[in-house]
């Protein structure tokens, strides 16, 4: 039997990238139902996992023509899609009653990504394919995750709601740019930037364990948090003396 190749229409970028979708949804439904078994979810996880990764996949698509500058996707962004299907697995979980094995499915799943991570970064870079795009998908999708993860410790009781700030604190950057342009303006990559992102995993996942009480998880999630606050400082230091 001939194995013929995926055919899509449109251009071949557009094409590569539902490819990268496809896969994605294919990689969510081959581990959701076992997600959703053990949680005694059912259905209902599987429909969040999907739905979260329908609008990432749907927000890539609608950007990438424009800011995409290679003809196809490029292994480093196809991994960064499939972060995004494991990210999705992490967001269904926030419907789900709070507990031990919940939260220890979140931790995996954080643990998975984080390790993808390093894997785009460095197809990226040995194929010479490196992008704004591709670093700001990369980057959004650990802002995805950082959020997420501290919905989960705020909802599983292991800090207050204040930890959600960890997640909006990237989205309020953004939002503030619109309002004062030169926060809009690109962003240094350094070693504290990447290291902090880094430790918001570490900390938030650290926080949510469940062998990791209060007022422990709560320290753990307020120093985390004061340590963003810090670098967000840092970056809005440094583009107010680039504006200026």
């Amino acid at each position: 039997m001939t194995a013929f190749p995926l055919r899509l229409p449109g251009s071949p970028l557009r094409a590569s990238v539902i490819r990268a979708v496809i896969v994605g949804v294919l990689v969510i439904l081959a581990y959701a139902p076992v997600v959703a078994s053990e949680t005694m979810s059912g259905a209902d996880y599987i429909t969040r996992s999907l739905l979260f990764f329908g609008a990432a996949a749907l927000l890539v698509l609608g950007r990438v023509g424009a800011h995409h500058p290679y003809p196809r996707f490029g292994a480093a962004n196809f991994v960064t899609m499939l972060r995004v299907s494991l990210v999705a697995g992490v967001a269904g979980l926030i419907g789900e009653p709070p507990s031990p094995p919940i939260a220890w499915l979140a931790i995996g799943g954080v643990v998975v990504v984080a390790v993808l991570d390093g894997v785009d970064g460095w197809l990226a870079r040995r194929s010479g394919g490196t992008s704004s795009f591709g670093a700001r998908f990369d980057m959004e999708t650990d802002a995805a995750l950082i959020l997420i993860l501290a919905l989960l410790v705020w909802l599983h009781g292991k800090a207050g709601a204040w930890v959600i700030v960890c997640g909006l604190m990237r989205y309020g950057f953004v939002a503030t740019g619109f309002v004062l342009p030169w926060m809009a303006g690109p962003l240094r990559s350094t070693t504290r930037g990447k290291s902090v992102a880094v430790g918001q995993l570490i900390g938030l996942g650290a926080a949510l364990l469940p062998v990791v009480a209060a007022p422990i998880s709560n320290t753990i999630a307020a120093v985390t948090l004061a340590t963003l606050a810090w670098s967000f400082a840092v970056d809005i230091a440094w583009l107010k003396r680039q504006a200026h």
